[in-house]
């Protein structure tokens, strides 16, 4: 920074403004400085920057799934949202192991990252307390953290799974199938739960309950495969699949030989309304989930509890609401409902 400030002809402290806070330094001063960066090829050491700082401009993300494109959204999200802050997002995916999940959390802390945004596999927040408690920022993403000491942004998922299984029910269906797992995940559990308080108003519906070991396109086909070697009396008449990438699985199963309709034999539901809902062989009925709001209110709670972190700052727990997306998959036309709130903050 010597280096700079002499070929500009300006003060450390001047450069040190036009690399941190530009806004304060004359324009013509800021385009000086920044030509002596660039003849001089000089980069930040930002080792030494988080050492007198106490924390790094980095963001930790630890997502469920990377490889799912709802998670992938998210992250694209939050990344922008940062970007505005001059953070930066580091992203991990936990695979839903608790014990993979850990060793992110530990390597984040140990970098000492701005904050963590964490999706958890489970419920034992025990690790991420003791983050919070030493300073460090904790949001939980895509999980309601209300009655917790954690800020969060989550969807309400037992509201999903009851507008998923009302549909199908308004299509007719009785003998209704819930596909998802492991049970491990709140996201899981809770849509489940709508679904189940969807069916028990219905007289005459029922709900079988699929368990799978994980949310991919391949565990949805092991389930395809099985309904399809079922009589067709034994036969779901409507599946609710807990994500899209469940639900595209049993579709393939279902369509690969062609002896099982969509939705004439078997209506089909997923959740998240990935891009490939809409442009699958049988466009797939899906659950909308506000995947841009929940990136950058993830990161706005992320920088609010870095700017106060004292002891007697109530948590914020907005709480999204979804919508149905309505498909050939149900025998339903394209489009949102348009009747829920966007959001409500419980």
């Amino acid at each position: 920074m010597r280096d700079v400030a002499a070929v500009a002809g300006v003060s450390v402290g001047t450069v040190s403004n036009v690399l941190n806070t530009p806004g304060k330094v004359a324009p013509a001063t800021v385009t000086r400085v920044q030509a002596a960066i660039d003849e001089l090829g000089f980069v930040r050491n930002d080792a030494a920057r988080q050492l007198r700082a106490g924390r790094s401009r980095c963001v930790g993300l630890v997502v469920l799934d990377v490889g799912n494109p709802f998670f992938t959204d998210i992250a694209r999200s939050a990344e922008r949202r940062a970007g505005d802050h001059d953070l930066t997002i580091l992203l991990g995916t936990s695979d839903d192991d608790p014990t993979r999940e850990r060793t992110y959390i530990d390597a984040f802390d140990e970098q000492r990252v701005f904050g963590l945004l964490v999706s958890p596999v489970g419920d034992d927040l025990d690790r991420l307390d003791s983050l919070r408690r030493r300073g460090t920022p904790v949001v939980l993403v895509d999980r309601d953290g209300t009655g917790t000491p954690f800020d969060s942004v989550a969807v309400d998922d037992f509201a999903g799974g009851r507008l998923a299984v009302s549909h199908l029910l308004d299509t007719g269906c009785r003998r209704v199938a819930f596909v998802g797992g492991p049970a491990t995940l709140r996201q899981v559990t809770d849509r489940r739960r709508g679904a189940a308080s969807a069916v028990s108003e219905v007289p005459g519906a029922t709900l079988e309950v699929i368990d799978t070991p994980a949310l991919s396109v391949l565990a949805g086909r092991h389930v395809g495969e099985s309904l399809r070697r079922r009589g067709s009396r034994d036969r779901p008449d409507g599946v609710f699949c807990a994500n899209d990438l469940l639900a595209m699985g049993v579709l393939q199963a279902f369509t690969m030989l062609g002896d099982i309709r969509v939705p004439d034999d078997i209506a089909l539901i997923g959740y998240d309304d990935i891009d490939f809902a809409r442009s699958a062989v049988v466009p797939l009925s899906s659950i909308r989930q506000p995947t841009t709001r929940i990136g950058a209110t993830a990161v706005d709670l992320l920088i609010a509890a870095a700017a106060d972190s004292t002891s007697r700052r109530t948590p914020a727990n907005p709480v999204f609401q979804p919508e149905l997306v309505a498909r050939a998959s149900t025998g339903g036309t394209a489009g949102p409902s348009s009747d829920l709130p966007v959001w409500s903050d419980q």
